[in-house]
């Protein structure tokens, strides 16, 4: 019934299919317009972990703004007169711009050597290298040598100035967070009502438009801040950095990645289709399909408000290139059929050819979407629309292939036009046949060495996630955060928070006649007065001390950092009580500026930032959080429960490590769906497990060689061993269908394994080839990780190529799964 139903509408009514799918690729169109990028930090976090959750509450406490850092390098030296003017205008001209808040240079530091002043009064009076009358050399001595400046706004050799252009707070994104954080809380604790997930969608939507626009103002910015570094970077050598660019360029590449991976498959399709067809009508046709299967899946992704992240930037070359291999399957089954049968009519040749393709493809769209779908169990969000993605995408170009190219064929193929070169002096399908059939130990022996290889390589696995070596160095974020790395103390941070014993203070039978609210003022001013004692101090200076002797760590800052100026303007070590004073006594500006981003009277904390210099060649970062977890507990003697870590380098971990778990684990989840799917498809255990070895092989041999060279498995590179078992069970499930069709009436293992590498074998082997030349143009991409995705994403499939045209055959004819040969 169906059947027939199939065949009117590719045949009969194929020109309203055609036109049915021209008012699909219409609306789609439409409706891509909406179409849109992500390239915030937060799109790569784990919703729900609870270390994100304490960050957002560290960063309220203590104070955090959104800012840019800009290196700055003069051709001449930080007390020359010019320098300092350069420096001078280059500040004023960003201050104006309308959306910064605040602007911090190497002039902007208060030098409290530069008079004989007491102390209090150095504090009050201070001056800054800007002042004519100061000394620059001994100022500038004093920034050098300063424990709070020196690795942060000026390099150890003086030479590099950081300058910290501070943004505005954009209150309504926020506020937006904050709703959106809350929404998401009480959908944990307790389920949403009908009515709370219906404001909860309304709500989406209109944070989502926000952030688009918040997204416009940024590039404006970075452009408007780009522009003021040009004019001012004649006499400076200038790096712009910081997250707002960072995303900013991001998007940039974003962008980039789509058109350049877009048009470059594009343009080898064409190609290979020229090769094998050399009629530009069968060029035509089976690209029109594939442009028919994009179009569609953005204008859905534009419809459904779905953005693409760097991510899924790839997620249009991989639509072509696995949509392209559909195609050439079906049209190679048409072109052979007609040559084979010509009684067949055109249109008994395109139904026939699509009833005999539809369910080998089917069964490789699923075992392909059985892969993308393990993407789902990551807990990232933009990992998980990665896989839904490709699972409408994949489900779409399936619909696509057997509605748009059958109709296409009926109404526009011609018997005279219809040709194929002649596959049987393949040269390629016809020598790996040969080998096959001669080459027994040779094939067993190498599949026995990848196998070893593949078993050292995997145990050699690292997961890491050094955000700086994720792009080109040529690149301007490479650039900027190298910059800051190496002399400007690093460019990660985190934070240590020491949580000292609430002390009760006992009160007078006077005091506990006051009200609530009496005593509450009372208790606020007060406890700065004996907050600051000196074991407190200690504490902080010992975990300070600890924190810069580490080699992975840059600058450290803390009330440490100001204890010890203090000290040596005063030449001693302060006491409790002196401490408390030099508090009180500080002017509210700079207790705002270096006192409370370190400490918290009012929750009895500390906090201790330290930066990661993320460029070190060994870095390991999970090793060196729990390094610095156990070493406070065993080598410093706090409690577990006097110190908490908290910071963005956390917040990657976790994702990556729990990246890791999920895909190793659904790995297996993977193998075992396709492993069901072959033993549904092919009714025969021994064929199921015919089928998967070679593809297995493939994913394992790749996931050695990221081993054994030492490439640390990041966020994408993780997820290629599932992707790639998707994409290369494929070949398998297309050759021993055919091989399982072709035996029926040859009845000889042989000469049906000769006509299948002459048949299908060409197939696989022009697909095959179009995979990994397509997935090779990922690497013009500026992410790295889409680089090294594109790179052994192809060999695994050229492996896999290669292990269906040998090793999968000569474990059939070894076997003999498909009964007795005559």
């Amino acid at each position: 019934m169906f059947a027939e139903i199939y065949k009117k509408i590719i045949t009969d009514f194929s020109k309203i299919t055609l036109i049915f799918l021209l008012i699909l690729i219409g609306f789609s169109l439409y409706h891509s317009k909406n179409f849109n990028l992500d390239a915030s930090s937060d799109a790569l976090l784990l919703e729900g972990d609870p270390d994100l959750k304490y960050l957002r509450e560290v960063n309220k406490t203590y104070g955090s703004k959104d800012f840019l850092v800009l290196t700055y390098t003069p051709v001449s030296s930080f007390i020359e007169k010019e320098t300092i003017l350069n420096l001078q205008l280059l500040k004023s001209k960003i201050e104006k711009l309308s959306w910064v808040d605040s602007v911090v240079t190497v002039i902007d530091v208060p030098l409290l050597k530069s008079t004989d002043e007491g102390l209090m009064d150095r504090l009050k009076n201070y001056k800054t290298l800007a002042y004519p009358e100061i000394n620059r050399e001994r100022g500038f001595e004093e920034i050098i040598n300063s424990p709070i400046y020196r690795d942060y706004v000026i390099s150890k050799d003086g030479k590099t100035s950081g300058i910290v252009v501070y943004l505005k707070k954009d209150e309504r994104l926020d506020e937006y967070l904050k709703v959106k954080n809350k929404y998401y809380d009480q959908s944990k604790e307790s389920s949403l009502s009908k009515e709370e997930r219906q404001n909860y969608k309304k709500f989406l939507k209109e944070y989502e438009e926000y952030k688009n626009l918040y997204n416009i103002r940024n590039h404006q910015n970075i452009t408007e801040i780009r522009d003021v570094i040009n004019k001012y970077g004649e006499n400076a050598k200038i790096h712009l950095g910081g997250i707002p660019m960072i995303a900013n360029d991001m998007m940039g590449y974003i962008k980039s990645d789509i058109i350049v991976f877009g048009f470059g498959v594009f343009v080898f399709i064409v190609l290979t289709l020229w090769f094998i067809f050399r009629n530009l009508k069968w060029v035509i046709m089976p690209l029109l399909g594939c442009s028919t299967s994009v179009i569609v899946m953005i204008g859905m992704l534009g419809l459904i408000g779905w953005k693409v992240t760097v991510i899924s930037s790839n997620f249009i070359a991989l639509m072509l290139i696995l949509n392209m291999a559909m195609n050439i399957h079906l049209t190679v089954r048409f072109l052979q059929l007609k040559k084979e049968f010509p009684e067949f009519t055109k249109n008994e040749a395109v139904f026939e050819a699509s009833k005999k393709m539809v369910l080998p493809i089917l069964y490789t769209v699923l075992t392909t979407i059985c892969a993308f779908l393990s993407l789902v169990f990551s807990g990232i969000k933009p990992i998980i629309d990665f896989g839904w993605m490709m699972t409408f995408g994949l489900a779409i170009s399936f619909l696509v292939t057997f509605f748009l190219l059958p109709s296409l064929l009926s109404v526009f193929s011609s018997r005279d036009e219809i040709n194929i070169k002649d596959t049987d002096k393949s040269l390629i399908t016809s020598a790996l046949s040969t080998f096959t059939k001669n080459n027994k130990i040779l094939i067993f022996g190498s599949t026995f060495f990848i196998i070893v290889f593949s078993i050292i390589g995997i145990f050699k696995l690292e997961v890491e996630n050094s955000f700086i070596n994720y792009f080109d160095k040529e690149t301007e974020i490479y650039k900027g955060m190298k910059k800051i790395d190496d002399e400007l103390g690093g460019t990660t941070p985190l934070n240590i928070i020491l949580k000292f014993p609430v002390k009760q203070k006992v009160k007078q039978d006077k005091e506990d006649e006051l009200d609530d609210w009496d005593e509450e003022i009372e208790t606020n001013e007060d406890k700065a007065k004996y907050w600051f004692t000196r074991d407190k101090m200690d504490k902080i200076i010992k975990v300070h001390d600890y924190l810069d002797s580490l080699p992975e760590i840059g600058k450290v800052l803390s009330f440490g950092s100001i204890l010890r100026v203090a000290e040596e303007l005063n030449n001693k070590e302060l006491q409790s009580l002196e401490i408390a004073v030099l508090f009180s006594k500080i002017p509210e500006a700079i207790k705002k500026e270096i006192v409370a981003p370190y400490i918290s009277v009012e929750k009895d904390e500390a906090r201790i930032s330290v930066r990661i210099k993320d460029s070190l060649e060994n870095l390991r970062r999970n090793e060196l959080l729990k390094k610095i977890n156990t070493d406070l507990n065993t080598k410093l003697g706090l409690e577990k429960e006097e110190y908490r870590l908290a910071g963005v380098l956390i917040l990657f971990n976790n994702l990556l490590q729990s990246l890791f778990k999920s895909q190793i684990l659904t790995l297996g989840i993977v193998m075992f769906g396709i492993f069901i799917m072959f033993c549904i498809l092919f009714r025969n255990l021994i064929i199921s497990c015919i089928g998967v070895v070679p593809n297995f092989i493939a994913a394992f041999f790749i996931l050695g060689i990221i081993g054994v060279i030492g490439i640390p498995l990041d966020m994408m590179t993780i997820t290629i061993a599932a992707i790639t078992i998707g994409i290369a069970v494929d070949n398998s499930i297309h050759y021993i269908y055919r091989f399982k069709e072709e035996f029926k009436s040859i009845k000889n293992y042989n000469k049906t394994m000769e006509r299948c590498h002459k048949t299908v074998g060409v197939a696989i082997l022009n697909t095959s080839l179009t995979i990994v030349f397509g997935f090779s143009i990922l690497v013009l991409s500026n992410f790295i990780p889409t680089i090294y995705f594109g790179v052994f994403t192809g060999l695994a499939m050229m492996l896999a190529m290669i292990s269906v045209l040998t090793l999968l055959p000569k474990l059939i004819l070894i076997l003999k799964p498909f009964g007795e040969e005559i």
